[in-house]
This record gives structure tokens, C-alpha cells and sequence, in this order.
């Protein structure tokens, strides 16, 4: 989901920064909440763990460039369900920046842009699951139309903001469109993938509960064993 350089550009991008600032104050209201109910350590190692995996999910899994960005298989989804929120958002934004810093050096001016795609539709993701997923399951529970519904709303938040950057930046025109378009197609058949990959890490969680006593409440989000 990394923007091509060059589609927003000039005063254009300073909309990115905006953005970028309104989902960074949010992730820093989950991560008081955070800190208030499950404690600091369990915050700065559960976001270290995550942006080790998102790098890796950027720069070791596949990626194939598909008309205005690039198809990622990112596992949102899975990383909000064993480790939250909170710890999701910053490692989704720290392992970008490490990706972006010492790989990808040509993406830094379109880093607003990218960890806006990333964090709101982590945010949609987190209010759907609060409507959506039955409070009496626990995450381990979760079939495969509950993971299915969190995958859709991430990946289709992840396309609507590419859509929206790239019609910012280029207008309406028909190629625009077209490989827009392109990119959307592509990037919904993660859908088809992530929740398979949701339910075999639930899965494997399921079979550690109880395994690991204090670190299994520090390293995994609560709700992954208990209902809410």
C-alpha cells in the first residue's frame, strides 16, 4: 500500500501531515488506556514485537506493484487480535519508518500518506469489532465469518485511502480511475488469505492458554483468552 512518489505532491501533501498528527493523537489515547489497564511493559513490548513483525510483513513477504501502489499481505487483522490496538497502531507506524528509513528512503516524503492508510483503517477495524464481534467470545473463539468481517474492513480501509490519495493527487481522469481500479482488485484478494491466516494464529493462541502465565498477560492482549 506504499504511494508511488510524485501522485501527491507540493502544497498537496501537507494534508498527509494532518492526517498523519489526527491518527498519532489517537494511537496516543489507546495507548493511555493502555498503560491504565494493562501497564506500561506490557505496551512497549507488545509495540517492539509488532514492528518487528510488520518490517517483515513489509519487507520480507512478498509485494507485488499493482497499478498506483504496491499489494502487501500486512496481517493487520491478526496482530490487532493477539496483541490490540495500541500496540498494533505503533508498530504499524514504527515498523513503516524503520522499512521506509533504511530500505525504502524514496517513501519518507509519502510516510504521512502510508501511516494514515495504515491507521485508519486499523481504527475502522477496532470500532467494527467492538459492534461486530460477540462480547461473550473470547478471540480464540472466533470463527471464520467474524474474521472475515475484521479483514474486510481493514483491507477495504487500506483501499479506500490509496483511492482517496491518488484522486487527490491526480484528479478524476480516466487512467487515474483505471489504475486505481487495478490496485483495489488486486489488493481485495488478501481478503481471500488474511482470515485463513487469522484463525491458524487464533489457533495456535488457543493452544498456549494457561501456557504461560505472567508473560502470556504481557505479550498477549486480554481479550485473546477472555471475553470482554
Amino acid at each position: 500500500m506504499h504511494m508511488e512518489p510524485g501522485i501527491v505532491d507540493g502544497s498537496k501533501i501537507l494534508l498527509s501531515y494532518a492526517t498523519a498528527s489526527a491518527c498519532a493523537l489517537y494511537a496516543a489515547k489507546l495507548s493511555l488506556n493502555h498503560v491504565r489497564e494493562e501497564g506500561a511493559g506490557s505496551l512497549v513490548l507488545r509495540s517492539v514485537l509488532a514492528a518487528m513483525l510488520v518490517f517483515v510483513f513489509f519487507e520480507v513477504f512478498p509485494h507485488v506493484p499493482v497499478g498506483v501502489s504496491e499489494v502487501h499481505l500486512i496481517l493487520g487483522s491478526s496482530l490487532f487480535l493477539i496483541l490490540g490496538a495500541a500496540p498494533t497502531a505503533i508498530g504499524l507506524a514504527a515498523g513503516l519508518a524503520l522499512q521506509s528509513f533504511f530500505f525504502e528512503p524514496q517513501d519518507l516524503p509519502q510516510y504521512g500518506m502510508n501511516v494514515t492508510t495504515l491507521l485508519a483503517a486499523l481504527f475502522a477495524m477496532q470500532a467494527v469489532a467492538r459492534r461486530a464481534l460477540p462480547a461473550r467470545l473470547p478471540y480464540v473463539e472466533l470463527g471464520y465469518v467474524h474474521v472475515l468481517k475484521m479483514s474486510v474492513v481493514f483491507q477495504g480501509g487500506i483501499v479506500a485511502w490509496v483511492a482517496f490519495w491518488t484522486i487527490y493527487g491526480r484528479g478524476f481522469g480516466a487512467e487515474t480511475l483505471q489504475a486505481v481500479g487495478s490496485f483495489g482488485a488486486a489488493y481485495m484478494t488478501v481478503v481471500l488469505l488474511e482470515p485463513l491466516v487469522d484463525l491458524a494464529v487464533l489457533a495456535a493462541a488457543k493452544g498456549l492458554r494457561g501456557r504461560a502465565g505472567q508473560g502470556e498477560s504481557v505479550l498477549l492482549a486480554r481479550r485473546l483468552h477472555h471475553a470482554a
